[in-house]
C-alpha cells in the first residue's frame, strides 16, 4: 500500500512538470497494471470505500485509484500513463458536462474509452439518489453536521431548490466535506443500490 502511495505521488509529480522516471521505477517495482483516473479526491475515497466493501485490495490486484485534480487534467494523465507512457490500462469515471475533455484527451494518448463510465450529473448525485435524501441527512446527522446542514439550509439561495441539489451543494461547501462523504455514502449504500457508473466501474477492474 505504500508503493503505491509512492506511485501515485510520482505520477502527481510527473503530471506537475517533474520528471518521469521515479514514476517509471516504481510501476515496475510495484506492479502497477491499471490506473483509474478520477477526477477528485471525493471520488477516489467513493472507488475505495466499495472495493474495501467488495473485500478488495486494488492496490494488491495492481491497480492505482488516481485524483487528477480535475477533468482538464485529463489529457496530461492519459498521455503519461497510458499507451504514449507507461502504457498501463487507463479506466475511470467522469461527469456528463466533461466528457468531452476526456474523450479527446484518451483519443489523443490513443487510449480505449470503453472502460471509463459517466455520472449523469457528478457521483455525488448518483450517490445521493442512490440512499434518498433522508438516508443523506441520516448520514449527517450522524456525523454531527445536522447544526451545519440546518444553517445551510436558512440560506435565501436555498429556499425552494429540491433537496437533492440542497444535499449537493452542502457536501461541496466546506474544505474536506466532500472527501469524507463520499467514502461516508458509499459506506450507507446497500450493497444492490450502488449507482450504475460506480458499480460498472468496479465490476471492470
Amino acid at each position: 500500500m505504500a508503493d503505491m502511495r509512492a506511485f501515485r505521488d510520482a505520477v502527481s509529480g510527473w503530471a506537475a512538470g517533474g520528471p518521469g522516471g521515479p514514476a517509471r521505477d516504481l510501476a515496475e517495482r510495484v506492479g502497477v497494471r491499471t490506473a483509474v483516473l478520477l477526477e477528485g479526491p471525493s471520488d477516489r475515497e467513493a472507488v475505495e470505500a466499495l472495493a474495501a466493501r467488495r473485500g478488495r485490495d486494488l492496490a494488491a490486484e495492481g491497480v492505482c485509484v488516481v485524483s487528477m485534480g480535475g477533468a482538464m487534467s485529463i489529457g496530461r494523465y492519459a498521455e503519461i500513463l497510458g499507451p504514449p507512457g507507461l502504457d498501463l490500462r487507463l479506466a475511470g469515471l467522469c461527469d456528463v458536462a466533461e466528457q468531452r475533455f476526456y474523450d479527446r484527451g484518451l483519443e489523443r494518448a490513443g487510449a480505449p474509452r470503453g472502460d471509463f463510465f459517466v455520472c449523469v450529473s457528478d457521483l455525488e448525485d448518483e450517490l445521493i439518489r442512490a440512499l434518498g435524501t433522508a438516508r443523506v441527512e441520516d448520514a449527517i446527522r450522524a456525523e454531527g453536521d445536522l447544526r451545519a446542514w440546518q444553517t445551510f439550509m436558512r440560506q435565501p439561495a436555498q429556499h425552494g431548490r429540491p433537496r437533492q441539489q440542497q444535499l449537493r451543494r452542502f457536501l461541496g461547501t466546506k474544505k474536506g466535506r466532500k472527501i469524507r462523504y463520499g467514502r461516508l455514502l458509499v459506506e450507507a449504500l446497500h450493497p444492490d443500490l450502488t449507482p450504475a457508473p460506480l458499480d460498472d466501474l468496479l465490476t471492470s477492474l
